[in-house]
């Protein structure tokens, strides 16, 4: 376990290897992030950094400005915590950027996906839908059956059906590391990441990545 990054994600472009093949790369502004606190085993129960991201833009409460001032930190934005190794060489107000991975590394990205409403099940589950055609009317998105005749005659929990898509919390792992851009404070890593643009993700060093 090692402490990660707070990022907002830029956008999705491609950048080419030096063989000429093109990379779908999504583009992670990294956040002003320091260290914030220390969570202990002994006092805590678990051993973990917090982490501190951005600049606040609004009011913060007397009770947060009261933690920050216990630390000796300068008020933050936000908060993460990250879990990390009992003997984890990390100290109060260490600066993180983007020189904390490297070119190659597999990383997980977590963020909040896209909020798509109230959907249907062939949006939200891929179903196939109903028959086009051969007399088939108003069923053509419908799910079909729920259930079953009379025993046990109920739907059961679970049952995918239409519902809220989106808005929650999605993980992505074994995102590769293609470039790291420390004048900028950005990392380039391959393929798509959770969320809309501008959206701030969490990254962190693969826990099952080779």
């Amino acid at each position: 376990m090692s402490v990660g990054l707070i990022a907002r994600k830029a956008g999705m472009t491609q950048i080419f290897t030096e063989d000429g093949d093109a990379v779908a790369v999504t583009v992670l502004n990294v956040e002003p992030c320091t260290v914030i606190a220390r969570r202990s085993s002994d006092k805590d129960g678990y051993d973990a950094v917090q982490v501190g991201y951005g600049k606040p833009k609004r009011h913060i409460s007397r009770a947060m400005q009261g933690h920050f001032a216990k630390q000796g930190q300068d008020v933050t934005a936000g908060l993460k915590e990250f879990r990390v190794d009992a003997d984890a060489e990390i100290e109060l107000g260490q600066q993180l950027d983007a020189t904390l991975f490297e070119a190659g590394q597999k990383i997980d990205v977590s963020g909040t996906s896209k909020g798509r409403g109230f959907a249907g099940v062939m949006k939200r589950y891929d179903f196939g839908g109903g028959r086009a055609t051969h007399g088939a009317e108003k069923v053509h998105r419908q799910m079909g059956s729920t259930g079953q005749c009379q025993w046990p005659g109920r739907v059961f929990p679970g049952k995918k059906m239409p519902g809220h898509y989106g808005n929650e919390r999605v993980t992505t792992q074994n995102l590769e590391v293609i470039r790291i851009d420390a004048e900028q404070n950005r990392i380039l890593v391959r393929g798509a990441v959770p969320g809309s643009r501008n959206g701030l993700v969490e990254l962190r060093p693969a826990v099952k990545g080779a």
